[in-house]
């Protein structure tokens, strides 16, 4: 398994600091996972964000690719309806060539309602502009050269300069949080970027053996919300408070949405337990999964119960939750690093 850890920058107000120690803070963190054996660092944005949510990730991957050597670097991800798909593969290209061939590339639909009356786009459109533009992405990284007649996109003699290192080009992932959308991730043939939810895995491994295609083929991230340290109670102690602002801001953010093809796809209670309680809600999920929040061997039998139960090829564990001191997220890598990762290699 792949073990990864989520980067956001997000720095909300009642923690607030300057946002330039908080981005060295964080890109400091990428050198730690790199040095602490952690295989890739993936970053996640959203727009006009009350706590200023990364909304510009290949800029931010670039800074990580020139101060790192070989850990992998990702989207987890870039909502692509709101940027020019050519734009995205440029950039992409970059990034990879910076990093020596080290991006991987993970796009998704969106949801926000704020994002999509800032930009002007119909929340309706986000399936299709998402299809049409992972075309033009893959167009752009395996063609010498190619015009586009699409529903958003016109384009005339388009050819990628410089192309990237890896070949045909990043590993291309697409998010999704629902059957029919992970389905669709399947029948498109991309990698699955997931919100930790079990039942994903199995739609996406059904459409792929459908579809007559090599499961090993097609690999699976899977978001959760990680904290170890060396009780329960010094892990809660931790993490709580900003674990709490978390799920409450992803609770409201679907509210809002409102969308029935989400269903109950962050929280499995219908509120988020207040501070103090959070601790002691049995089986409450965030992101379609239990939290892992605990000792070290309260993670290895979490994971060990995931992976039984569903494929995931790759990890993806938001342990800098929004605005937790660096000092105590850096603890936690490095416990997790130190006891956790050896167990599963």
């Amino acid at each position: 398994m792949d073990f990864g850890l989520l980067l956001a920058f997000r720095n909300p107000k009642q923690w607030a600091r300057p946002f330039d120690a908080i981005y060295r803070e964080h890109i400091e963190q990428a050198e730690l996972a790199e040095a602490l054996g952690y295989d890739t660092i993936w970053t996640t944005e959203h727009h006009f964000a009350e706590d200023g949510w990364s909304p510009s990730l290949l800029p931010i991957l670039s800074a990580i690719a020139a101060r790192t050597r070989t850990i992998r670097i990702g989207t987890f991800i870039i909502v692509l309806p709101f940027h020019h798909p050519v734009r995205v593969a440029e950039d992409a290209a970059t990034v990879d060539i910076i990093s020596g061939g080290r991006l991987d590339l993970g796009v998704g639909q969106g949801y926000w309602l704020s994002e999509f009356a800032s930009f002007g786009i119909s929340r309706r459109q986000r399936v299709s502009r998402v299809v049409e533009g992972v075309e033009i992405i893959e167009k752009c990284f395996t063609e010498p050269g190619f015009s586009y007649a699409g529903k958003y996109w016109q384009l005339r003699d388009i050819e990628l300069s410089p192309r990237p290192i890896q070949q045909p080009g990043p590993p291309i992932w697409i998010a999704a949080m629902a059957e029919n959308s992970v389905r669709r991730v399947a029948r498109m043939g991309y990698h699955l970027a997931g919100s930790g939810g079990g039942d994903l895995q199995r739609y996406y491994d059904d459409e792929l053996v459908k579809l007559g295609r090599n499961i090993e083929d097609h690999k699976i991230s899977q978001l959760r919300a990680v904290y170890v340290a060396e009780t329960r109670e010094q892990a809660w102690d931790d993490c709580e408070q900003y674990l709490h602002y978390m799920m409450s801001l992803y609770d409201h953010r679907f509210k809002e949405a409102d969308d029935m093809e989400w269903g109950s796809a962050v929280m499995s209670a219908p509120v988020v337990p207040p501070i103090g309680e959070l601790r002691k809600a049995a089986g409450i999920s965030f992101f379609q999964a239990p939290l892992i929040v605990g000792t070290p061997d309260d993670a290895i039998a979490e994971i060990e119960r995931y992976t039984a139960e569903t494929r995931c090829t790759h990890l993806v564990m938001w342990m800098q939750m929004a605005g937790m001191p660096a000092a105590k997220a850096r603890k936690s890598m490095e416990l997790f690093a130190r006891e956790v990762m050896p167990h599963f290699r």
